[in-house]
C-alpha cells in the first residue's frame, strides 16, 4: 500500500477532483491521513475542510456526492487527482458543475463561463 507523504504540508496534501468522463477539473480541495483513509474505505470523496477543521464528506450537506472511480498519486506521493463520477452534477458550493466557471480575459475582466446547476440559497438554506 502506498503511503502518501503529508509531512511536507502540515498535514495535508492538494486533492484535484476531475470528472471521470470528460477530464473537466471540477475542484481543488485538501485531505489528510484520516479524510483519505475515509475516502478509500467509503469510495466517497472525502475531504479535510480547513475552514471548519473537520472531515468533509463531498455533499454530506447538498447531496452532490463524488463516487471515486480512480485515483492518480503524483511522483512526489503528495498530491492526488479524483477521477470522479459527480451525484448531483455540481461540484462547486456556488452551484455551479466546477469551481473553475470563471475565466480571466485578455483585458484583464473575469467572465463567467460556467452554467449554475442549482441555486445555494435553496440547497443550503442560508
Amino acid at each position: 500500500m502506498i503511503e502518501l507523504d503529508f509531512k511536507k504540508g502540515d498535514g495535508l496534501i492538494p486533492a484535484i477532483a476531475q470528472d471521470y468522463q470528460t477530464g473537466d477539473v471540477l475542484m481543488l480541495a485538501y485531505i489528510n491521513e484520516e479524510s483519505w483513509n475515509e475516502t478509500l474505505k467509503s469510495g466517497y470523496a472525502t475531504y479535510w475542510s480547513r475552514s471548519r477543521s473537520k472531515l468533509w464528506k463531498k455533499g454530506e450537506e447538498s447531496g452532490n456526492r463524488q463516487v471515486v472511480k480512480e485515483i492518480l498519486i503524483d511522483c512526489d506521493e503528495d498530491t492526488v487527482v479524483f477521477k470522479v463520477d459527480q451525484i448531483g452534477g455540481a461540484a462547486c458550493h456556488e452551484g455551479y458543475r466546477s469551481c473553475f466557471f470563471r475565466r480571466l480575459k485578455e483585458d484583464g475582466e473575469v467572465e463567467i463561463v460556467g452554467e449554475r446547476v442549482f441555486d445555494p440559497s435553496v440547497v443550503y438554506k442560508k
